[in-house]
Formats: structure tokens, sequence, C-alpha cells
């Protein structure tokens, strides 16, 4: 049975929908946070390819992580979760799964220098997070200019020049990526660098990864490859490591841009279940003009009645 091209949730061959004829394959990102070394050549390539603004660069007093989240000028956010267990080993009695502050890193590695005993039995996760290109993407809904529009490679995309900085896009986008620029106003996010492989090139991210923790490619080849390496990391004894974002009958119909996560998604800062915000619009609408006609009806009612 196909999938109803009307609907907000469930699978969905996003470009063909929008309007493209003859569109390419679905282009997106896996990424593979089990290879990921937290290097931020990611975040650099594509601030110098996008002409992104500076983030400051201050050190939050957590870990090595110095932009915190995704905005506005910074597209590419390389996150530092520091946990008290090494990879591969179960939670140690008495601790949570989740993520733990356990003071800046010394200039020593691991099990050299000075209070290196405290320092061994932990593991660090990074994961390099970008603008997920969801197949349902609420921000196109709720866009009253247009500035947001579906690529043909599927992928999501503002046109600055058009934005308004209403700021719909960012109250609806179920993970929190889009953001508005100090001083300017208007939504910024990733591109997928559209001007790039729209050339045939490599999203310059990806391009600038030296462990191919970012692939781009062809989305269901990626969904293959990442299926892969899931069951290959379990065979290794990482049990822990399972996709999130791949799958088309989740909330927001998969995602151009998932993720191998070696821990649940909420300790990465991802929401456990994304859902398309816009999901219910339909059914609220219907059942608010049922509620519009049930008062007129009322209204007519009392009207009739009164003048009787």
């Amino acid at each position: 049975m196909l999938p109803d091209p009307h609907s907000l949730s469930g699978p969905l061959d996003p470009a063909p929908e929008a309007g493209w004829a003859d569109a390419p394959p679905r282009m997106g990102f896996f990424t593979d946070t089990s290879v990921c070394i937290g290097c931020k050549a990611c975040e650099v390539a594509c601030k110098e390819w996008n002409d992104v603004p500076g983030s400051g660069l201050d050190l939050l007093g957590m870990s090595y992580d110095n932009t915190g989240a995704l905005t506005a000028n910074s597209w590419r956010h390389v996150a530092f979760v520091e946990q008290p267990r090494p990879a591969g080993r179960p939670t140690p009695p008495g601790r949570t799964a989740g993520p733990e502050f356990l003071g800046m890193p010394g200039a020593q590695p691991p099990g050299r220098g000075g209070g290196a005993e405290g320092r061994t039995d932990f593991r660090w996760l990074m994961m390099s997070d970008v603008c997920k290109h969801c197949t349902h993407a609420a921000c196109l809904d709720v866009c009253p200019t247009g500035s947001l529009f579906r690529t043909e490679f599927g992928t999501v995309v503002v046109q600055e020049d058009i934005c308004n900085g209403c700021g719909y896009c960012i109250s609806a986008c179920p993970y929190g990526v889009i953001d508005q620029r100090e001083g300017d106003g208007r939504a910024w996010k990733c591109t997928l660098c559209y001007d790039r492989i729209g050339a045939g090139k490599t999203p310059a991210c990806a391009q600038a990864c030296p462990t191919e923790s970012i692939q781009y490619g062809p989305l269901d080849e990626l969904r293959e490859r990442a299926a892969a390496r899931v069951a290959t990391l379990h065979e290794r004894g990482v049990p822990e490591a399972r996709l999130y974002g791949h799958d088309p009958d989740d909330g927001v119909g998969g995602d151009g841009a998932f993720f191998l996560l070696l821990d649940e998604p909420e300790v990465y800062g991802l929401p456990p279940d994304p859902v398309v915000t816009t999901r219910d619009l339909p059914r609220m609408w219907k059942r608010a003009g049922l509620a519009a006609l049930a008062m007129a009806a009322a209204a007519v009612a009392a009207f009739v009645g009164g003048s009787s």
C-alpha cells in the first residue's frame, strides 16, 4: 500500500511530492558517532564554506565544547558528553547512564600524570549534530513567505533573502535546530551545502571529516551502510549501538540526516520520539470548523426562537 502523499507522517519521497519532476535520489548524511574524535573540522569547514559568522568560541566550562548547541552561527555542533565508564562496559553500580561532568580534562592522556587514577574510568561520547532535513518538515508547513523550500535532493533550505524573521519555523522544529541571528532576525540553518551538492561535490563538513564519521550520499545507501555498521559493532561487543532518525515510520517520516549513537538519544540532547509538530493541524482545523458551525447554528436557533 502506497503512503498517502498528503499525510503529515510516515514514509514519503519528499522531492517529487514538492513538485520536482525526475528528481535525483534523495541525498543525506549518516553520522557514525562511534568514530567521531571531536576534532571540530566539520564546524570549521561549515563556517568557512558558508561564510557563517564566528560564534565567539568561548569555553563553556563543560569539557571542550565551545559552541554549546546548534545556532544561527553554528550549523554544525560537536557535542562532548562525558560518562563515568569506558566504552563497551556496563554502567558502574549506583551511577546513571546519562552524562556526568567530570571536570576539564588535563593536558596528559588518561593513565599518565597526576590524578590519572580518577580519570581512566570514563568515556567521551562525541557527536557532530546538524539539521535533520526531515521527511515531514514542520518548518516548511508554517513558513508564510516560502523562504523555506524543499530541494530536488530532498533537503530543506532557507532562502535568507525572502525570510521575514517571523520565527514560526523555530517553534515548529521538533529538534530545536533553527535559530534567528542576533541583529539580523532571519532564520539560518544547515543547507546540506546545496550549492556544492548541486555541482556534484560533497558537503564541506563531510569532505573535511578525517575519520569519515560524517558520510554523505544517497539516503537509501546510507541506511544500508548504517545497518551493517550497527551489526558489526554488536558483533564486536558494543550492544548499545543503535540508529537514530533512520526509520521512515517514525514521527517525522525519517530524517535526511541520521545518526549511529552509543547511548540513549537524550544523552546527546536529542528528543527520544520526535513528531512533526504540524501533524495534528488538519484535525485541529476540522474541529475548529465544526465548533464554528455549531456556534453559528446555536446563534441562528436563538435568533429564530427569540423572534417567534
